[in-house]
């Protein structure tokens, strides 16, 4: 319910980018150089930001998770970048995170929360990207890893250390969330509130639209409003594919070699029994033998279940080795032996007691070699497709560890290099805006982002089927704004919307100061001298508000927070004008005889709480353990991570 209450803060500034916590793990394994990570103008950050008991966050640390962060929602929003960042308050917000995670850690350590081994394993081991090709967790892959980001696995470990050992002093506080009748009935009676009032639009096309601007007027809009024609920074990628249809030739299989397979798989083109088998598993014997007792009495085993609270599970078409893999081999090998139509059971299995019926039974009969010849060179191709891909890349891997170029590695392994236009992180061309993405390049162009220039080129999978990609960063465009000659019309075009914005944002300013007190806005309008809407009546409550699924209207929810005979100004969501609105009156609710909806409050508040309760252990641990911020010093990361400090 509490949403609610979110919902009538749709301003601009409530739709500014808000940053949450992005894992510790997340940043090990996609921040670029942490041990070393050098400042925009090539020198080593170094000194303090933060002391926390007797640990240091460090320059380097700050800027590393503020450059992971904008990475990552410059891939979300291409143009974003660290300026934006700054100003939403996201570098505070990392740099809480970072003392508030080392506190938290100190603090545990101090009263016995101590991480083993193993969790850590098992953290490392769920990472997706370090599974090999079996699914299954690769040491090589993690080694590879650590090489690529130039990390320790002892620096992974701590962070990831650190993570679990906060999550579980947080954990308790974040479910502390019970809250009093007296204290929710408030809120809930807040949603019941209702208010009267008026609303009308100042639309821009209201106003003339005035001469056409002069070309010293559309120089000074431009070089006023820069950033708005700012082309966002791009990357030339080069980058060569090899993909199955590359190594096609060598994934033939030979008549030798599909005779061999054939023969190496006797028992799968043998002569097979397969059976539909109906089963159900009881926890105890005595309960087994009851349902057996009344399917032998005539009723179906589907039935027989539901009676006991139990649900029947049928296999269809099933082999004995696949059943004994589910069932057990002693349930298997008396279900195999059955005759069709007989009751099985009951037999301990590896779940319980097993009472199974066989349904079905069908004789497979025995393939020839020239029968099973389709599937066996299908299986060949694509293995020795999956080893024609692996030996490529594991000899590309092994010429980039011995410092090969990316050119180089394109001769050696005979591959198609493409260099691509500059390209922002979706993928997109700026110049081309009609062209779509291709969708298969870009984990490749992703790549390129997270490259810097100079950097080895880096192998990336671009698909399924076992193909990758060598890819390199070409260049870096930076961000700059296009050439007034090139875009001039439509600087000029916006100038004259702009000057058109402001002449109706004067007409609603007068009807604001007009509508005070007792005036009404269909009088306040009648004196501006332009022809506006008609003026639109609202009563409406909260709830019925957030009802819409699309939100609350922006004017209505200006509406209450407003007092009572105050007019206010607000700009309409498609910026295509003014809105002016007056609240005349205000209803209160009152939830005390509505307990679902007390109810429902109370739980939402208790989520609320829980996330405070939260947030004060933390402050309250960093206190425990000592903590302080130099401002000087995150200033200075501030300016460079920004380009200030260089004359930007």
């Amino acid at each position: 319910m509490l949403s609610i209450f979110r919902r009538f803060t749709n301003s601009r500034i409530g739709v500014i980018v808000t940053f949450g916590v992005l894992g510790v793990i997340a940043l090990a394994f996609a921040a670029g150089d942490v041990t070393g990570l050098r400042s925009g103008d090539g020198s080593v950050l170094s000194g303090s930001v933060a002391r926390v008991g007797d640990a240091n966050v460090t320059p380097n640390d700050l800027r590393s998770l503020a450059t992971n962060e904008i990475e990552g929602y410059r891939q979300r929003q291409p143009g974003f970048d660290a300026r934006q960042y700054v100003a939403a308050g996201g570098l505070n917000a990392a740099l809480d995170r970072l003392v508030s995670g080392l506190a938290l850690q100190q603090f545990g350590q101090g009263n016995g929360v101590v991480v083993s081994k193993r969790s850590v394993d098992g953290q490392i081991a769920s990472l997706p990207g370090l599974r090999g090709p079996t699914g299954q967790f690769d040491q090589a892959v993690y080694e590879q890893v650590l090489a690529q980001r130039r990390l320790t696995d002892a620096q992974v470990r701590g962070d990831i250390a650190r993570e679990i050992a906060a999550q579980r002093l947080i954990a308790p506080q974040q479910g502390a969330g019970f809250v009093p009748r007296q204290v929710a009935l408030p809120y809930a009676s807040l949603l019941l509130e209702r208010r009267a009032g008026e609303i009308v639009s100042v639309p821009n096309s209201a106003v003339p639209a005035g001469p056409a601007p002069t070309d010293a007027e559309v120089q000074r809009f431009y070089a006023a409003n820069r950033a708005r024609y700012t082309v966002p920074e791009r990357r030339v990628v080069r980058y060569a594919l090899m993909t199955p249809t590359q190594v096609a030739a060598q994934a033939v299989p030979s008549d030798a070699e599909v005779q061999r397979a054939f023969a190496a798989d006797q028992a799968k083109y043998a002569p097979s029994q397969r059976r539909t088998v109906a089963q159900v598993i009881v926890a105890d014997r005595a309960g087994a033998d009851a349902l057996v007792a009344a399917v032998r009495g005539g009723r179906s085993i589907a039935d027989a279940a539901r009676a006991a609270g139990l649900e029947a599970s049928t296999q269809t078409g099933v082999d004995k080795a696949a059943y004994a893999g589910t069932a057990g081999q002693p349930v298997a090998d008396a279900v195999f032996a059955a005759a069709q139509g007989s009751v099985v059971g009951p037999i301990r299995g590896t779940l319980g007691y097993v009472v199974a019926r066989v349904e079905r039974v069908e004789q497979v009969a025995a393939r020839t070699l020239a029968q099973a010849r389709p599937e066996i060179v299908a299986a060949l191709t694509k293995q020795k497709t999956a080893d024609a891909l692996n030996r490529t890349r594991d000899a590309a891997e092994d010429q980039l560890g011995n410092n090969a170029t990316f050119d180089e590695v394109v001769a050696d392994r005979k591959l198609s290099p493409v260099t691509s236009r500059p390209l922002l992180a979706n993928g997109t061309d700026p110049d081309r805006p009609a062209e779509a993405p291709v969708p298969a390049l870009l984990p490749i162009v992703q790549t390129a982002y997270s490259m810097e220039e100079g950097d080895d080129p880096q192998i990336v999978a671009t698909g399924p089927d076992g193909g990758f990609a060598l890819v390199a960063l070409g260049s870096v465009v930076q961000a700059a704004p296009r050439p007034l000659a090139q875009i001039r019309d439509r600087v000029a075009a916006d100038f004259a919307a702009d000057r058109t914005r402001t002449a109706a944002r004067r007409v609603a300013a007068q009807l604001v100061a007009r509508a005070g007190g007792a005036a009404s806005l269909g009088q306040a309008a009648a004196g501006v001298g332009v022809r506006l809407p008609a003026v639109r009546a609202v009563n409406a409550s909260r709830s019925e508000l957030a009802a819409n699924p699309r939100g609350a209207e922006p004017a209505l929810a200006l509406m209450f927070a407003m007092a009572p005979g105050t007019a206010k100004l607000l700009e309409a969501p498609d910026r295509s004008g003014w809105q002016v609105v007056k609240l005349r009156a205000i209803q209160p609710g009152n939830a005390a005889a509505n307990a679902g909806l007390i109810a429902a409050v109370r739980a939402d508040l208790g989520r609320a709480v829980g996330a405070e309760y939260a947030e004060q252990f933390a402050r309250a641990a960093r206190a425990a353990v000592g903590a302080r911020v130099d401002q000087a010093a995150v200033a200075r990361v501030r300016q460079d991570l920004t380009g200030q400090g260089r004359g930007d």
